[in-house]
């Protein structure tokens, strides 16, 4: 059985493969992953010091850097003699972190046939590896637990309705069992996982709550959404931050805004192009400015300001009263704990089930899941008429990230124990 799904993962894995190579002649994105992986390898022979010991991290995307960022930082204080291999999947997330410069090489990770795993491991010859998240990659784990390096899975989290615990995926689900130890967010992951015959499970918690904190500690002060706060004559404004929106959040708070007045929008939409811009000013009732085009002096007297470059919105949240996080009427939310950290009351759409922290959020009541209009207006009328119901749904959003954090210490204590 097990050769059977050996041959069968990489059958579909070279498939894979050749429809990337396709798609690579019609789409910018995927030719980036198409070069960069092939390119990988030459990378590590141009970087890689043979004399070094390197611990491997491995994130698909920027949301999975973001998790594996603290450890990566504290791994580099507390213990400098290792230096640190970070690999990506998705340009999404190489093209935004290909400089960071808390690893010492920073590359794609090639495709997962056995010849790719074999050639990638031998060039860097990792001392441990750390996946996070959802990340299982069949051959490179086999050959990292034939070669004895431990395999680490972080902020992992399972639910049973996933291959692993169903009858026709218990034999990929072996390469859970290459796994030196699973940290994972919640006790239903080491149930499931316990389920099936894997015990080497510690529950941790989520090492995202950790890196928000970072980014709260680390906030940029903006002169322009400061001049927009301010702007208005009798004190600060009332702001109202709506993050990585789309088009279906868009219409709901926008709505909502164009009438009631006393409020100031910062909108920080997910896509960043101008077609969705411009659909963004078309349904505004009010003046609205761009930040890459506007002035402290138009800001101060604008009533919406769009966020129409990346990088700000962590900040941006700082300046809100109350925040929207988009998403929720599509694939699923963005990251709500971004705003809540900020002790500011969060919506969010109803596409949240599969998200913790919202759910968190939602039982502490420093959350709202609303599912169109009717709900987030009469949620925020009432919050409007009261600054101490604002206060109060705040203040419980800010202590949901707080008594999360720690993820990242209580991993880094059982790799690497003090006393070593």
């Amino acid at each position: 059985m097990t050769l059977y799904s050996d041959i069968v993962y990489n059958v579909v894995i070279y498939i894979y493969l050749a429809g990337v190579a396709v798609a690579s002649l019609f789409s910018d994105k995927v030719r980036k992953m198409w070069r960069g992986e092939r390119d990988a390898l030459k990378v590590l022979r141009d970087k890689v010091d043979p004399e070094a010991r390197y611990v491997w991290f491995h994130a698909a995307s920027l949301g999975e850097f973001e998790q594996g960022r603290p450890l990566m930082e504290l791994l580099r204080e507390t213990h400098p003699e290792y230096k640190i291999l970070l690999t990506f999947f998705s340009p999404s997330g190489y093209e935004v972190r290909k400089d960071y410069q808390g690893a010492d090489i920073v590359c794609y990770l090639p495709l997962d046939t056995i010849r790719n795993a074999r050639r990638f491991l031998r060039a860097v010859r990792p001392v441990m590896a750390f996946f996070i998240k959802y990340e299982f990659w069949y051959n490179y784990f086999h050959i990292l637990r034939h070669r004895g390096v431990p395999i680490y899975s972080v902020s992992s989290i399972f639910r049973k309705d996933q291959v692993f615990f169903r009858w026709y995926g218990k034999a990929y689900g072996k390469v859970l069992r290459c796994v030196s130890r699973f940290f994972v967010q919640n006790e239903e992951s080491r149930q499931l996982l316990g389920s099936i015959g894997i015990d080497s499970v510690e529950v941790v918690g989520d090492t995202r709550f950790d890196r928000v904190l970072q980014i709260r500690d680390a906030a940029k002060s903006l002169p322009i959404v400061e001049a927009f706060r301010n702007g208005n004559p009798g004190g600060p404004s009332k702001i109202f931050v709506a993050g990585s929106s789309w088009g279906p959040d868009e219409d709901i708070f926008i709505r909502y805004f164009n009438e009631r007045k006393d409020w100031r929008v910062i909108i920080a939409p997910h896509v960043i192009g101008e077609e969705h811009l411009q659909q963004i000013l078309s349904k505004l009732k009010r003046k609205a400015v761009r930040y890459t085009m506007t002035t402290p002096d138009e800001a101060a007297a604008a009533d919406c300001l769009i966020i129409d470059c990346f990088g700000l919105l962590s900040s941006v949240y700082s300046y809100g009263r109350v925040a929207y996080v988009g998403g929720g009427f599509g694939v699923g939310i963005h990251n709500v704990l971004e705003a809540a950290v900020w002790s500011v009351p969060v919506f969010f759409g109803p596409n949240n089930k599969r998200f913790q922290e919202a759910q968190w959020l939602l039982q502490a009541e420093g959350g709202f899941e609303i599912d169109g209009y009717e709900a987030f207006a009469a949620v925020m009328d009432r919050l409007c008429d009261s600054p101490a119901l604002i206060e109060k749904h705040g203040t419980q959003a800010g202590r949901v990230v707080g008594q999360h954090t720690g993820a990242t210490r209580r991993v880094m204590d059982s790799c690497f124990p003090r006393h070593r």
